[in-house]
């Protein structure tokens, strides 16, 4: 008989084990994660823009005379107008061919007819009230290529902790209205996490009217902050 009840009492003993919780359980930590957002309009203080030359020759050595030419006239007058070398940096230089493409039904293969020389500066300007003036100076010194205008503020680090401060306030008011809509209370910061916004950085770019006289619009630069704030639930 003894035989026959030990199995039925040694299952019984295992589904009690089975059925009975780990001794070290560990609840969910009660925490709520909110994002806070923030943007500062500044006026700029630096403007940049791209100009140069670029000249088409029946030799390599031709277009590239041209273009040097040119480029000391451009040059100068950018030294003449005070702005400094060191606001100054060669972002294009290339020579290519120009090729004389066949005509319509025609089997010949394209030849080199002559070549292009291209001489591109990206200048600085830290007095914005003078870009309108430069870039006509720039086209009457002989620069056939003015591009890329663009407006940024020169040093963005206090405007970036001001719309720091106040995405960390924006993230703080939005966990206080959800935790009271939801009947707890909030509790004190647990992580902090500094994303920076899409194009926080980045220039505010414009294009600019090329009429004589050329008037400019800077406008204002946009910077901004995202932060995402975990916070415990008391």
């Amino acid at each position: 008989m003894r035989l026959h009840s030990t199995p039925a009492v040694l299952l019984l003993i295992g589904a009690a084990t089975l059925a009975t919780p780990p001794a070290n359980a560990e609840e969910a930590p009660r925490q709520i994660t909110v994002t806070g957002a923030a943007e500062v309009l500044a006026p700029p203080d630096l403007a940049t823009i791209t100009a140069g030359a670029q000249t088409q020759a029946t030799t390599a050595a031709q277009a590239l005379e041209g273009n040097s030419t040119l480029m000391t006239e451009i040059f100068a007058e950018l030294e003449g107008l005070g702005v400094a070398r060191a606001d100054l940096q060669t972002s294009q230089l290339s020579l290519d061919p120009v090729w004389e493409q066949p005509a319509d039904g025609q089997s010949t293969p394209p030849k080199i007819v002559g070549y292009q020389a291209s001489n591109m500066v990206t200048i600085k300007l830290r007095e914005i009230s003078t870009l309108g003036s430069v870039i006509d100076a720039l086209g009457g010194a002989g620069a056939n290529r003015i591009f890329g205008v663009s407006f940024e503020v020169e040093d963005p680090r206090p405007l970036l902790d001001q719309a720091r401060t106040q995405a960390m306030a924006d993230a703080r008011a939005k966990a206080e209205l959800l935790t009271k809509a939801a009947g707890v209370t909030l509790g004190p910061v647990l992580t902090i996490h500094d994303t920076p916004a899409m194009g926080s950085l980045g220039p505010l770019r414009a294009k600019a009217d090329m009429a004589m006289a050329t008037p400019v619009a800077e406008g204002t630069v946009t910077l901004g902050a995202d932060v995402e704030v975990v916070f415990g639930l008391e």
